[in-house]
């Protein structure tokens, strides 16, 4: 999937490829780990957007004792940061969590601690809900960026903080599945083979749904992810086998639903 490197032959360059060829397609189940601690906790039916990018600060290198003749790029980067941590972008909507700004990554490129760097760099990366698009959020980063660039508080008298930002490709935007037929179908599937009825949720991190949101409606479900990216991943063979007798399930009650249109 494109989930999981740079996004060359994977989900999307399929998809386009069968659209292409005049493929459609009414529905998809995507099987992500979406339980949490057992298998039928969770169905996911939509996911955040995620944005990122990665803020340079450029300074002026120069002996740690002589903070006059320099201009440390780190005071700057930690305003800017914290103006991107502070205060929240929001508080949550109905049915996604409140979007999340974390600095993933902080580098001078100096090895030197008396020695006050020229460039300071850190990225970042957003999970965001339904109050933004990616092109708002963009928009609403930069106003915060150029307004800490212009305070002065870490670094008095000196003028507003250089900075310049690049943004990663592609986003990942958000989504939210609407498709009742399809979200009864899963859930009366999950509850009838393991007697649960699974939480419709859209917490997390995103997937190859992103891609597919855009050719049909998608929800996710499959194992439990305790172990996901971990040293031993593994699941049980038990939770296989119940996961077969879901789908299964599901099958039957998708094509029953769409032969009683």
């Amino acid at each position: 999937g494109d989930e999981e490197g740079p996004s060359i032959n994977g989900t999307s360059k399929l998809l386009e490829w069968a659209a292409a060829k005049g493929e459609t397609w009414d529905a998809c189940v995507v099987g992500e780990p979406t339980n949490p601690d057992q298998l039928g906790d969770m169905i996911k039916i939509g996911r955040r957007g995620s944005l990122s990018g990665r803020i340079t600060v450029h300074g002026v290198q120069g002996h740690a004792a002589y903070p006059h003749l320099a201009d440390n790029p780190i005071r700057g980067l930690l305003q800017l940061t914290h103006a991107l941590m502070h205060p929240p972008f929001d508080h949550g909507t109905d049915n996604f969590q409140p979007s999340n700004l974390e600095v993933t990554t902080v580098d001078t490129g100096n090895a030197a601690t008396n020695v006050i760097p020229a460039r300071a760099t850190a990225s970042f990366n957003i999970r965001f809900n339904d109050t933004w698009t990616a092109e708002s959020l963009r928009a609403e980063i930069i106003r915060r960026l150029d307004a800490a660039a212009a305070d002065g508080e870490l670094r008095p008298d000196r003028t507003p903080v250089k900075y310049e930002i690049v943004w990663a490709d592609r986003p990942a935007h958000v989504f939210l599945t609407r498709n009742n037929a399809l979200i009864s179908s899963l859930s009366g599937a999950v509850e009838a083979v393991t007697g649960k009825e699974p939480k419709l949720s859209t917490t997390g991190g995103t997937s190859d749904a992103r891609f597919i949101k855009d050719y049909c409606p998608v929800v996710e479900f499959g194992l439990v992810g305790q172990t996901m990216h971990m040293v031993d991943e593994r699941v049980a063979i038990a939770d296989l086998e119940t996961l077969t007798r879901i789908y299964e399930t599901f099958i039957e009650r998708w094509f029953a639903h769409a032969d009683g249109k």
